[in-house]
């Protein structure tokens, strides 16, 4: 993991976006400030670069103003209107490192290298790493190789960063075309090891196959990936067995390492940084290469992160249909709309993506989970089908769909074939936890195969003592098998890693009851029903609360606790 701190990075300049000191109150200007505080605190990106516009009307000088502005409309993606802003905090001697970072994306743009080198010897600084880069490919883009490798050992030179400094060095040799030095360095024989990312390696296979190593890229890719590849893995692979000599596209110029820096830094800092940090990252890689379609999907998860579902889907658009990504892109609009209670919309993608992408497996199943997830259990059968119709030879990360097929299937009506699906499941993985619990819990329920749920579900509890649903399995079936007293303690603990599940509350009062803790269970019957169960459970919980367990089994045919206890 890499902090921010080991990046020589101040988090706190994203945070102003949030926690901009109070301005004055005159002219208006309190209502738009609290209408863009009141934006910001929800990353709601849009409606704050509206209201800090306005406040910087009426207050141009402000610096808390023109920082939350600026990342603002960095944060939406308009960089462009964030260079003026940034200028004039800098001509004004503010001291701001999102500032700094609009200006040298613009100067990057621009191509301007040598201002870039000026600035970065004023002591205008973003970090050690992304100094040291940025000095390297504006130094690249200006023709100075020697300068430009000198500056990636530099950065290579810091401690833990070292893996970044190289990945870049080995970038420019290779978009220079020495492919060779550039291979030496990804092939990390030096002993020195090299940043491992999907990208990485692309461009890592695009450098081998340029040296007309096309078998030692194709191992490559099936070392780090496997052999269940994405459509774009999956062509360059083919591309490769094929003879084919692949363009190195990875970089082409000065803006794109530099383009790379940003992006490397921000997946770097992915889930370490605060996501407007990380976005502002995103969104100047973004400038500097239009088209690199990591940085698109890098910033559309980030958005979506932040509940930015409008933001995140437009971000999401933006990768071309003709891209390997863009099945990608179209299941993280998917999932994006449904996050945003736009589920129809969110069908009609995947269902047009697995007719376009009909050969991705995984377009089928996030399909068949989306309608499962919305109790269409019979549509999500028929996207289960068509994903397990793909399959070659069996592997064990295959179960996944089996298991989710089996309960669409179950909650169908249509257990022979469910109980086929998990036994599939648990061919290809023998100790899965959740099939084996579904599978055991299932066989409780019908009242059938007690022996062998008992033993699938106590494996269930070996592979994930801490699961409160197969904890609470394991001391269902012991309940139904009649067991009472060996019921309790794991009741009990399921109870306590689900404290608020009204099912798992509702088994305990059964379980208490079957014990004579007659009290405790009623409590625990009351407490099932303060957590909203399903109105069929509500109505059999309170049934029992008035007339007790013993009553409302006799009523359903089975035979009284005392009875069946043997008392």
């Amino acid at each position: 993991m890499f902090s921010i701190r080991s990046f020589g990075l101040a988090a706190c300049a994203a945070l102003s976006l949030v926690v901009a000191a109070p301005v004055s109150a005159q002219n208006g200007l309190a209502g738009a400030y609290l209408a863009a505080r009141h934006a910001s605190y929800f990353s709601d990106y849009k409606a704050a670069a509206q209201y800090y516009t306005q406040a910087l009307a009426r207050d141009p000088s402000n610096p808390n103003l023109m920082e939350s502005a600026l990342l603002a409309f960095t944060g939406l993606g308009q960089v462009e209107r964030a260079v003026p802003i940034a200028r004039r905090m800098v001509q004004g001697g503010l001291n701001s490192q999102a500032a700094h970072l609009v200006l040298m994306a613009d100067q990057l743009k621009r191509g301007a290298f040598d201002a870039v080198l000026e600035d970065a010897e004023a002591g205008r600084s973003i970090g050690p790493l992304v100094d040291n880069l940025i000095s390297a490919w504006s130094h690249f883009g200006e023709g100075r190789m020697s300068e430009a490798l000198a500056a990636f050992d530099a950065a290579a030179g810091q401690a833990g960063l070292a893996v970044f400094g190289l990945y870049h060095k080995a970038l420019a040799l290779a978009a220079v075309g020495d492919f060779e030095g550039a291979a030496e360095l990804f092939s990390g024989d030096d002993g020195r090891a090299l940043l491992v990312t999907r990208r990485s390696v692309l461009a890592d296979v695009e450098i081998l196959s340029q040296l007309e190593r096309n078998p030692e890229a194709v191992t490559l890719i099936d070392d780090i990936f496997g052999l269940e590849l994405d459509p774009g893995l999956s062509d360059l692979r083919d591309r490769l067995i094929a003879g084919e000599t692949l363009p190195f596209t990875t970089i082409r110029n000065a803006q794109d390492g530099a383009a790379e820096v940003f992006f490397t830094v921000a997946g770097a800092l992915n889930g370490e940084a605060n996501d407007t940090f990380t976005l502002l990252y995103s969104r100047i890689a973004e400038y500097l290469r239009p088209d690199h379609v990591d940085a698109m999907l890098l910033t559309a998860s980030l958005l979506e992160a932040q509940e930015q579902f409008d933001l995140a889907t437009a971000a999401y658009l933006q990768v071309p249909n003709d891209d390997p990504a863009f099945y990608a892109a179209e299941l993280g609009r998917a999932k994006t709309l449904e996050e945003s209670g736009r589920t129809e919309a969110a069908i009609e993608v995947l269902t047009q993506l697995s007719k376009s992408h009909s050969g991705v497996v995984l377009v089928h199943v996030s399909l068949g989970d989306m309608l499962s997830r919305l109790k269409r259990y019979g549509e999500a059968v028929v996207a289960y089908d068509q994903a397990a119709a793909l399959f070659g030879e069996p592997e064990p990360s295959q179960w996944v769909v089996y298991y989710a097929r089996g309960i669409a299937l179950e909650r169908e009506k249509r257990w022979p074939e469910a109980e086929a699906d998990f036994r599939k499941a648990l061919e290809l993985q023998p100790d899965q936890p959740r099939v084996l619990n579904y599978l055991g819990y299932s066989y409780v329920e019908m009242g059938t195969n007690l022996d062998e749920a008992l033993s699938m579900i106590e494996r269930a509890v070996e592979g994930r003592p801490d699961d409160g649903y197969i904890t609470d399995s394991l001391g269902w079936v012991l309940y139904r098998l009649g067991r009472y007293q060996e019921a309790v303690p794991p009741m009990e603990r399921a109870a306590e890693l689900l404290p608020i599940d009204p099912i798992v509350n509702d088994h305990l009062g059964d379980v208490l009851w079957a014990v004579g803790r007659r009290l405790e269970a009623e409590f625990q019957w009351k407490r099932a029903l303060s957590f909203d169960p399903e109105e069929t459970d509500a109505q059999r919980i309170r049934h029992k609360l008035d007339v007790g367990l013993d009553k409302v089994r006799e009523e359903e045919g089975l035979a009284p606790i005392s009875v069946a206890n043997g008392d």
